[in-house]
C-alpha cells in the first residue's frame, strides 16, 4: 500500500514538473594573428578600398527589404592583419587556416595552391559556380556539400563549401576564408541565386549549439604573429568579460544594416565629433574609419600632423601625455578607448613601413562625410581587441562588453 502511494506520488510531482534544460558548452575555437605584406598600399588604403567597395556594390545591389533575398557582397580585403582559425574539412580531414571575417558569410578554401582541397567520402560536388567578389580581387570556384570540423564537438555536417579555382588579393599561403556575417550576404554568390546556409546556421539547424550566437575576443599585441583572440559558437563566453554586455538591434539604415551594423556617437573628451549615425562592426578592417567631418575634428582637437607615408596621423610625446579618451555611445551605453588604444602598437611600427618609436594614431579618414552613402565609420580589429563582440544571428542584435585588455597599455 506505501510502495503504490508513494509511486503514485512520485509520478505526480514528476509530471507536473519544470523540464530541466541541459545547455551547450559554448564552442570555442583559438584565433591566430598574422601579419600580412600591404604591397605598395598603406594600411590606410586598404580600409578605404573595402569601405568604399561595400558602398558601391551595395548601392549596385540596392535596399535590403524584408521581402527581398537580395544582398550586397561584402569584401575581405587583405589587410596588413587577419585572424585566422583552423578548420578541418572531410574525413579524412585536410586542415585548413582560414581568414575570420564578419563582413562576409561564404566560406571556401584551397586558395593556397600548397595546400588543395581534395574530395574525401563526405564531399559532394553540386556543379554549382561560386563567385564573391571583393575590394582588392575575387574568389572563384565551385560549390562543395562536406563536413566542416571546428572544434571537439562541433562538426557540422553539409555544410556549403566553395573550392577555390581562382582567388585574386590573397597571399599564395591564404587557405581561404570563414565568413560568419549574416546569412543574407550569401545571397547572388552561387549561380541559382539562393541563400547559402552558413556555418552558423547550420550548426543551430543541426544542434550542435543552442544559440545562434557567435562571440568574438581579441586582444592587443606588440607581437607579430600570436594566438590572440577566440571565437565562440552557440552562446557567450562570459570568462572574458568585465561587465554586463550590451545588446542593440542591428542598424536599420542602409547598407550597414546588411553587415553587423550599429548606431553610434563619439566624443573626444567632452567634445562631440561624430553624432548619432551608421557605422559596422568589422574583423576585415584594420584601424578605425571616421567620416572626414569627424576625422578633421580629430585632428584638430589632437594637434596630430598627418605622415605621408603611412596615411595615419601621428603625434609627439607631449601630445600623447595630453591626448584624451574617445567616447562611443552606442543604445545609450558609453564605451571608453583610452588614449593608449588610440596609438598603433609601436613595437609593429615597421609592419606599416613606420619610424621606430614614433607614434602613429589609428583612427582614420573614410573619404566622406557624415552619413555619406549610409556608413559613417567603420570600427576594426583595433576596436574589437579592446571590446568583446557578440552577434545575436536569430534575433538581429549586436552586443559589446568591457574586457581585461579594454584599458591595456600594450601598445
Amino acid at each position: 500500500m506505501f510502495s503504490q502511494l508513494f509511486v503514485a506520488v512520485y509520478l505526480a510531482l514528476f509530471a507536473g514538473a519544470t523540464p530541466l534544460t541541459v545547455r551547450s558548452p559554448p564552442m570555442t575555437i583559438s584565433l591566430a594573428r598574422h601579419l600580412n605584406s600591404t604591397g605598395s598600399r598603406t594600411v590606410l588604403e586598404l580600409d578605404q578600398m573595402r569601405m568604399e567597395f561595400l558602398k558601391q556594390s551595395a548601392t549596385r545591389k540596392g535596399p535590403k527589404s524584408a521581402s527581398s533575398d537580395t544582398a550586397a557582397s561584402i569584401p575581405v580585403t587583405n589587410g596588413i592583419i587577419s585572424y585566422f582559425a583552423e578548420v578541418q574539412v572531410g574525413y579524412p580531414p585536410t586542415n585548413f587556416s582560414l581568414i575570420v571575417d564578419t563582413g562576409s558569410s561564404n566560406t571556401w578554401v584551397g586558395g593556397n595552391p600548397g595546400n588543395p582541397y581534395t574530395p574525401t567520402s563526405t564531399s559532394h560536388d553540386t556543379g554549382m559556380e561560386v563567385f564573391v567578389e571583393y575590394g582588392t580581387g575575387l574568389f572563384e570556384g565551385e560549390e562543395f556539400i562536406d563536413q566542416v570540423s571546428l572544434a571537439e564537438g562541433l562538426l557540422i555536417q553539409n555544410q556549403s563549401i566553395g573550392v577555390a579555382g581562382f582567388a585574386l588579393g590573397f597571399s599564395n599561403t591564404t587557405d581561404g576564408v570563414m565568413g560568419i556575417g549574416p546569412t543574407d550576404l550569401t545571397s547572388d554568390t552561387i549561380e541559382i541565386g539562393e541563400l547559402v546556409p552558413t556555418l552558423l546556421d547550420n550548426a543551430f539547424a543541426q544542434g550542435l549549439i543552442d544559440e545562434k550566437k557567435i562571440g568574438i575576443f581579441l586582444k592587443p599585441t606588440n607581437n607579430e604573429s600570436v594566438t590572440t583572440g577566440e571565437i565562440t559558437f552557440g552562446s557567450i563566453d562570459r570568462s572574458k568579460l568585465t561587465s554586463d554586455i550590451h545588446f542593440v538591434n542591428i542598424t536599420s539604415t542602409f547598407p550597414a544594416n546588411m553587415s553587423i551594423g550599429v548606431n553610434q556617437s563619439i566624443a573626444y573628451g567632452n567634445t562631440p565629433i561624430l553624432n548619432n549615425s551608421a557605422g559596422i562592426m568589422d574583423t576585415g578592417t584594420t584601424l578605425i574609419l571616421l567620416a572626414t567631418d569627424a576625422f578633421n575634428m580629430y585632428q584638430q582637437l589632437t594637434g596630430a600632423v598627418l605622415d605621408e607615408s603611412t596615411g595615419l596621423l601621428t603625434i609627439t610625446p607631449a601630445q600623447y601625455d595630453n591626448l584624451q579618451s574617445l567616447f562611443f555611445t552606442i543604445g545609450g551605453c558609453t564605451f571608453e578607448f583610452n588614449s593608449n588604444a588610440q596609438i598603433w602598437p609601436r613595437g609593429l611600427n615597421a609592419a606599416i613601413n613606420g619610424v621606430a618609436n614614433m607614434i602613429y594614431l589609428v583612427i582614420g579618414d573614410s573619404g566622406s562625410g557624415s552619413g555619406s552613402e549610409g556608413l559613417s565609420f567603420l570600427n576594426g580589429q583595433v576596436f574589437l581587441e579592446r571590446f568583446f563582440l557578440a552577434f545575436d544571428a536569430e534575433n538581429s542584435r549586436v552586443g559589446l562588453a568591457t574586457t581585461r585588455f579594454t584599458n591595456a597599455t600594450t601598445n
